[in-house]
């Protein structure tokens, strides 16, 4: 399947109720060159959903404007969430939602062949790495899977919430940098 196709198959997506409720499918955004870095939030927020784009609010600014001081390429990320529709009231998604949308999450994955994923909060760390992890304890450490690094830091959003959480996400985003380009 190539990104054509994918989009389209996403557009009539009625996997969720989450459907039912969309102004738009929140595929992603940036490169989609293989080997990329592949950063992987929670879900749409309104913004999000409303444009279309992910990470395109308040904490997807807080993303870009880290990636940004640490001199990452935007040819050499991508930015998508586990879930493709917004959740109500920016709600966590639920367990089903994860469940129906991991097979579209999985298809980006087969398309852009990352490096390295970054998964952005707990919704994501769960989904991708540990069902178990807590992001406090698995933040920053890196596991491998097949040829693909995975590791996981702070959703943006906790740093609007927390801001003592902004140089161990600094910091997390530096050791993906280091790995990504050995320096």
């Amino acid at each position: 399947m190539d990104w054509d196709v994918f989009e389209k198959l996403m557009a009539g997506c009625l996997s969720c109720g989450l459907a039912s409720g969309r102004t738009n499918v929140v595929l992603g955004r940036g490169s989609r060159k293989e080997g990329c870095i592949l950063f992987v939030g929670e879900g749409p927020g309104e913004n999000e959903d409303r444009e279309g784009l992910p990470f395109v609010g308040q904490a997807g600014r807080l993303l870009d404007l880290a990636l940004s001081a640490l001199e990452f390429p935007a040819e050499d990320y991508y930015v998508a969430n586990v879930v493709k529709c917004r959740p109500p009231q920016n709600r966590e998604p639920s367990a089903d939602e994860v469940k129906a949308c991991l097979p579209f999450l999985r298809q980006q994955f087969v398309l852009l062949k990352p490096r390295i994923v970054v998964a952005l909060g707990s919704v994501a760390l769960k989904a991708l790495i540990d069902p178990d992890a807590r992001i406090t304890a698995r933040r920053g450490k890196w596991v491998q899977k097949g040829n693909t690094l995975f590791t996981a830091t702070y959703h943006p959003a906790a740093l609007l919430r927390d801001e003592s959480k902004k140089l161990d996400f600094y910091n997390d985003l530096r050791s993906v940098r280091t790995e990504f380009y050995g320096k």
